[in-house]
C-alpha cells in the first residue's frame, strides 16, 4: 500500500468521523427536545448506517485500510468535541 492511499483511507475516516460526531451532537440536541423525537431517531439510524456503510466499503480493500479508516474516526472524536466545546 502506498503512502498516498494510506493517507486517503485515514482522510476518509477523519471526514466520516467528523461528520458522525457533529451529527451526534445534533442528535443529542434533538433527543433533549421533546418535539424532536422522530427526527432524532431517524438521524440516529442514518448516522449509524452511514458510518457502517463507509467502514464496510473500506473493508473491501483489506484489513489495513479498514484499520486506517477506523483510526481516522477515532482521531476525529476529540477534535470535534474540542471544536464544539469552543476550545478551538
Amino acid at each position: 500500500m502506498s503512502a498516498l492511499s494510506a493517507a486517503g483511507f485515514v482522510s476518509a475516516g477523519l471526514l466520516a468521523g467528523a461528520l458522525h460526531f457533529v451529527l451526534l451532537h445534533l442528535n443529542v440536541a434533538l433527543y433533549v427536545r421533546r418535539d424532536g423525537l422522530g427526527a432524532a431517531i431517524a438521524l440516529h439510524m442514518l448516522r449509524l448506517a452511514a458510518a457502517a456503510l463507509l467502514l464496510l466499503g473500506v473493508a473491501r480493500f483489506g484489513a489495513l485500510p479498514l484499520l486506517l479508516a477506523a483510526f481516522g474516526v477515532v482521531v476525529a472524536r476529540p477534535v470535534v468535541v474540542r471544536c464544539l466545546a469552543g476550545g478551538a
